[in-house]
């Protein structure tokens, strides 16, 4: 250690009581948090890139200061999805801090992790008052049957108004429209129940008719549309 001749030719003075730092809620426990071990919970968390093209949520669990789960969504960007593959190798194992110095291929996945690491090492936590945390594996709840992610796309137009593509329950194939051409419904397929009936033998057709719904006034529109060609 090098001191400054300034601070050589001080006297010393006590420093005082010392007291730690401020205890944080974490899985249900309140922690004074001083090194990374001392840190637990799981949380959510959305990035993006510089360009703005595409974003990435990200949740991790982590048990005292090691990830043990990570989900990693992304989108808007093609080239996103193969970085989030890495991420998915990378992140496991790690300790909180080697994460988040560690380059995740993607800067929307890098800066996901920034954001999650503030919110675990503060307490912001989705589990900081739940006695024990969630389980690993906790995390594929937000993706409901199918394991797929919950997306919503659509498209508008001044010309020709809006476009309903997907929606939380699945790719939409036709829009009900009233006598007023307003939205009034829209019929999906469940592109994660069909995939799994045909994986169990189900004709493609059949899988495909039998992942079918709607929603809305859809069965009293006065038309329909294909939201992708017409």
């Amino acid at each position: 250690m090098i001191y400054s001749t300034e601070v050589q030719n001080m006297c010393p003075v006590a420093k005082g009581a010392y007291h730690g730092p401020a205890p944080i809620p974490e899985e249900g426990k309140w922690v004074q948090a001083k090194e990374i071990k001392d840190i637990s919970g799981l949380t959510h968390g959305v990035g993006w890139c510089a360009p703005q093209q595409g974003a990435c949520k990200l949740t991790l669990n982590v048990k005292d200061g090691i990830i043990e789960e990570a989900l990693v969504e992304t989108l808007g960007c093609s080239g996103m999805t193969h970085s989030a593959a890495m991420a998915s190798e990378i992140l496991i194992g790690k300790t909180l801090l080697e994460a988040l110095n560690t380059d995740l291929v993607c800067d929307a996945i890098n800066t996901a992790m920034r954001e999650l690491f503030l919110q675990i090492v503060y307490g912001r936590t989705q589990t900081a008052f739940s006695e024990g945390g969630l389980p690993i594996g906790a995390s594929l709840e937000d993706l409901g049957k199918g394991l797929r992610s919950q997306v919503g796309t659509m498209f508008a137009s001044k010309a020709k108004g809006p476009r309903y593509l997907e929606m939380a329950e699945g790719y939409v194939t036709r829009i009900a429209l009233n006598k007023d051409d307003e939205i009034i419904g829209y019929e999906f397929i469940n592109l994660g129940k069909m995939m799994n009936s045909i994986k169990k033998g189900l004709d493609a057709n059949a899988a495909l008719e039998k992942a079918k719904g709607h929603y809305g006034q859809f069965e009293n529109a006065a038309k329909y549309i294909d939201p992708r060609h017409e």
